[in-house]
């Protein structure tokens, strides 16, 4: 091995982060590349294979994490029992995104009807989508890392902002209203694309790009279609759900490792159970709340474990299996119920 992937980054010789980017780049091209070589509707039965494909495959790396992963210190509190706080703070990481995936699902499907983007196509979308998302999340993170590390009271402002979002979308109805406030046509950073870039009236086939005359000189040039808008725009949601869930996943955990597999897995869950759920999101309308409460429960821990623990000594450590319990009660019992009610609702409607 050259000596330079020994070098270590964020805590981790460059070899695990490299083997880890080979693995995920592996399963993508094996989703594009020979399960959907072609255009076609992803049914739900398919979907929700995906993603337990997925699943099972962010469980496995947990079981990774247990035998072989080797946590550095510096990033836990307590110096006992890494390995267990690791995988901890891993699974809650992995929970916690995907719950906060679910608002980007909607999104998402909100962009595919604006762009009015045929069903055969939105996985291509969805898959590049992807792309950018490693791409993304890994300089966010890194950023973040670099930040939390050298100044650990940046936690705390972390904290503040999970208890305050947490706070107002349990308290404004689970934050419907603003996506129903969300005008695409009055987007800025569509409008400027639209102004910057030549593009096609309609989506042509399944490209991003085509090759048609200049309407003044005739010469062949490169158009955008509505389809890479639409890529760009999913490519902007994801930005901007990182400044939720980045913040919440450091309130989790500081190892950047943990943040960023956590952080890769769920988003690679997020994308192959979109088409499971985009039609039935309308039956998690609960979920908003329990994410809440999380939310908030996370940014107390903050409080908890680094000011009234271990600055001013008045209080016993919150063990990070307290918070991972917590956290499936609040999602799980979310969901339970969600399920149950809108259930209850739709036969009284059709009772009515």
């Amino acid at each position: 091995m050259p000596d330079f992937m020994t070098v270590d980054y964020a805590g981790q010789p460059l070899w695990l982060w490299a083997g880890f980017l080979c693995f995920i780049l592996f399963l993508l091209w094996v989703d594009l590349g020979l399960l959907n070589r072609k255009d076609a509707i992803v049914s739900p039965k398919k979907s929700a294979m995906m993603w337990a494909g997925f699943a099972s495959l962010a469980v496995a790396f947990g079981f990774y994490i247990w035998y072989f992963y080797e946590p550095d210190p510096q990033f836990y509190n307590d110096p006992t029992n890494l390995k267990q706080q690791a995988v901890i703070q891993y699974a809650t990481g992995y929970l916690l995104e995907t719950a906060l995936a679910f608002d980007n699902i909607f999104v998402i499907g909100m962009v595919f009807t604006f762009f009015a983007v045929p069903r055969e196509y939105q996985h291509r979308v969805l898959f590049w989508g992807i792309i950018g998302a490693i791409v993304f999340r890994g300089i966010f993170i890194s950023l973040g890392a670099a930040v939390v590390n050298e100044f650990t009271w940046v936690l705390y402002f972390f904290a503040a902002f999970l208890i305050f979002t947490g706070g107002k979308m349990l308290f404004s109805g689970g934050g419907d209203d603003d996506d129903e406030d969300m005008d695409l046509a009055k987007n800025p950073v569509l409008r400027f694309l639209k102004k910057r870039l030549r593009v096609t009236d309609t989506i042509e086939n399944h490209n991003f790009v085509v090759r048609r005359p200049h309407p003044r000189t005739g010469k062949m040039v490169l158009f955008a279609t509505p389809l890479l808008l639409c890529l760009l725009m999913v490519e902007i949601v994801d930005i901007i759900f990182a400044v939720d869930s980045v913040p919440a996943i450091f309130a989790v955990t500081r190892d950047p490792f943990i943040v960023y597999t956590s952080n890769i897995f769920a988003i690679l869950g997020l994308r192959s159970m979109y088409f499971m759920l985009s039609a039935a999101i309308a039956r998690f309308k609960y979920l908003k709340y329990g994410l809440s409460l999380v939310l908030v429960l996370i940014g107390l821990k903050i409080f908890w474990n680094f000011l009234f623990y271990k600055q001013l000594h008045l209080v016993p450590y919150l063990e990070p299996q307290w918070s991972l319990m917590l956290t499936v009660l609040f999602l799980g019992g979310a969901i339970l119920f969600s399920l149950w009610k809108t259930g209850v609702d739709a036969k009284t409607a059709q009772g009515g």
